[in-house]
């Protein structure tokens, strides 16, 4: 597992072929959690391109071309496939199985 991974929420919407999550990053440390991220999920980084408050990566999985991105505005991520169809799905639930050992089981205060 690589060091220091870890995201506070994890959740895929299979309508729209998308895994949302949350990690404790900004815009400024987004760079360093990605390349963390691409290399847990064995993703291979293609293109980078940000903006005054996103990023948006490029990625590569077997030969699916994923996007990434992140929103500082709502501190909110999403990894989505290019092109929606059935085998890109599998790809990102497969994926889903990949970052949730990364998930931080949430505390109870009592």
């Amino acid at each position: 597992m690589p060091a220091q991974l870890s995201l506070n929420s994890l959740e895929y919407q299979a309508e729209q072929q998308v895994i949302a999550f949350t990690a404790a990053v900004d815009y400024d440390s987004f760079s360093s959690f990605a390349e963390r991220l691409c290399q847990a999920l064995d993703c291979r980084v293609i293109e980078k391109q940000w903006g005054a408050d996103r990023h948006q990566w490029l990625l590569d999985f077997e030969d699916t071309y994923l996007e990434l991105h992140y929103e500082d505005y709502g501190q909110v991520s999403w990894l989505t496939a290019k092109s929606h169809h059935p085998q890109s799905a599998e790809v990102l639930v497969f994926l889903l199985g990949l970052m949730r050992p990364y998930l931080q089981a949430k505390r109870s205060l009592s």
